[in-house]
């Protein structure tokens, strides 16, 4: 696939900066900022699902001691 991008003059600037620093095309410059930009949301997805699992596992445990102590309870 073929994509055009429109950079204004900053951006073509750092552009050609980092394609200079370190020596690749700017086409493979902009795929690597792209795989890391999907790679930056999808670890922030998975944690806050693993955050929220936790937050799950947390409060099952208070609910679970909870109701172990109604069984102790006699009734």
């Amino acid at each position: 696939m073929t994509a055009t991008v429109r950079l204004d003059k900053s951006l073509e600037d750092k552009l050609d900066f980092i394609s200079k620093t370190l020596h690749k095309k700017k086409s493979d410059i902009i795929r690597d900022a792209i795989t890391y930009y999907a790679d930056s949301i999808q670890n922030n997805n998975k944690s806050r699902i693993l955050k929220a699992v936790a937050k799950t596992k947390d409060a099952d445990k208070a609910e679970n001691a909870e109701f172990e102590g109604t069984i102790d309870d006699g009734l």
